[in-house]
């Protein structure tokens, strides 16, 4: 099966979970830190789903699963251990044109979620198309030694020098250059190390002046 990659923005979206056990669990922590407004749809759940209910940060319904929980959802997340459950669930989202994933049950699922290394703004996915979900969490993990937070710190400084040179009514096509210089005479290893003086300077070399690092990202 081949699967169309892409980044989903789900902020402010109703998202559904069916299941509040430690898999449901994960998959409504995922879609918090997403920007989601979350349900949660299980008549037992897990301490940490109360307290986030109890915060007000999703909504919490203790009841069995019924079809028309599915009908306002842009997306549906089922997290239970019962496969006749789950696929009632997979049939009412085909029904009412709801993006479905089933726990665990790629050939129920719409999309399945890839491993995931976040960097600040950079995301890194990793996906096996469902082959072999604990291979992925492997290269994860080799992944997370290679990417560190600087690469975080990299975003917010280049999205925040982009987003003043569109002030001053550059055209986004006369960046690509400024950019391209900056990645390449070693801006990421300077953040890296932390080298505050030798990232103003550079800034100053490509960009002139009134570019200051600590301004830029906000430190």
């Amino acid at each position: 099966m081949k699967y169309y990659p892409i980044n989903l923005k789900i902020e402010n979206k109703p998202c559904t979970v069916v299941g509040g056990g430690d898999v449901g669990t994960r998959k409504v922590s995922m879609l918090l830190e997403c920007g989601a407004v979350v349900t949660v749809i299980s008549p037992k759940c897990t301490d940490v789903l109360l307290s986030l209910s109890n915060a007000g940060k999703i909504t919490l319904i203790q009841r069995n699963y019924a079809g028309f929980d599915v009908e306002n959802a842009f997306l549906v997340i089922g997290a239970t251990d019962n496969q006749a459950l789950n696929r009632q669930i997979y049939a009412d989202c085909h029904q009412y044109k709801t993006l479905c994933n089933i726990a665990d049950c790629p050939e129920l699922c719409d999309f399945i979620l890839p491993s995931i290394i976040r960097r600040g703004d950079l995301i890194v996915a990793v996906s096996t198309s469902g082959k072999s979900p604990a291979f992925a969490k492997h290269l994860r993990r080799e992944l997370e030694d290679r990417f560190g937070p600087e690469y975080g710190i990299f975003l917010t400084l280049m999205g925040a020098i982009r987003t003043r040179l569109l002030s001053e009514a550059h055209q986004p096509e006369a960046h690509k250059g400024l950019f391209e210089t900056l990645i390449s005479q070693g801006l990421l290893d300077m953040i890296r190390k932390n080298d505050q003086l030798a990232i103003n300077r550079l800034l100053a070399e490509i960009l002139g002046d009134g570019f200051v690092y600590e301004e830029l990202i906000g430190g």
